[in-house]
């Protein structure tokens, strides 16, 4: 797998002034030398990575959204689950027994409709196991590969991936939120009565958090140094 590198992390170059004969056919590459700035660093602004640092998400959430591939089993011991023969009894067996407990009540009767919901959500789910290229082993249930082999990311790492954003998010709302009122007279009743419109306008300001938590841990903002 390979990554784009956007132009914004590139360092600058600075060929000479003078003027360089351009040869008619030549595939040698141009090498560019790094200026260097006053005290000798030429490491790139701080303000070219916080530009970079959306393209690079950007680009991350495009791969995790690729469409899975299709299963197979390369992994010893697991077969598709579609493929699967204890996958296949084991849905049986779980719809006949719901198919004996429904002819015991009425047919329009709550218990039926009860259990009419409850085997049409199982043939779902079955359905579902199969048709997403889950793997199942000798005991016809599915397992998760959580190995990072790219066929198998919307088992863990995509869910993962998504998991860890919410949370951040909710964490960094909740930040935010007492941030704002920590110079109000009575701070504390503030996080007993919550501000509804203050939480609501921060909570989707938060919806960029991974942005906005760069950017305040490239100014030296993100971590209060009186702690």
């Amino acid at each position: 797998m390979s990554f784009t590198i956007p132009a914004s992390l590139s360092k600058p170059c600075n060929p000479t002034p003078r003027s360089i004969a351009k040869p008619a056919r030549s595939s040698a590459p141009v090498i560019c030398s790094a200026t260097s700035s006053a005290n000798g660093s030429t490491d790139p602004p701080p303000s070219a990575w916080l530009k970079a640092f959306p393209a690079a998400f950007a680009i991350s959430s495009v791969l995790l959204s690729a469409p899975a591939l299709p299963a197979a089993a390369d992994i010893s011991g697991l077969t598709p689950c579609k493929e699967s023969k204890q996958f296949a009894k084991r849905e049986k067996q779980q719809l006949k027994k719901l198919e004996a407990a429904l002819s015991k009540y009425e047919p329009d009767s709550a218990p039926a409709l009860a259990l009419k919901a409850t085997i049409e959500n199982t043939q779902r789910r079955f359905e579902k196991y199969g048709s997403q290229g889950l793997l199942c082993g000798s005991d016809g249930l599915p397992h998760l590969i959580v190995s990072g082999d790219q066929r198998h990311w919307g088992e863990f790492i995509t869910p993962g991936l998504l998991f860890l954003y919410i949370a951040g998010w909710i964490g960094w709302a909740g930040r935010s939120y007492l941030i704002a009122i920590r110079d109000e007279k009575k701070p504390t009743m503030k996080e007993i009565i919550i501000d509804v419109p203050l939480a609501n306008r921060l909570i989707w300001r938060a919806f960029n958090w991974p942005v906005s938590a760069y950017r305040e841990y490239v100014n030296g903002d993100l971590v209060d140094p009186n702690v």
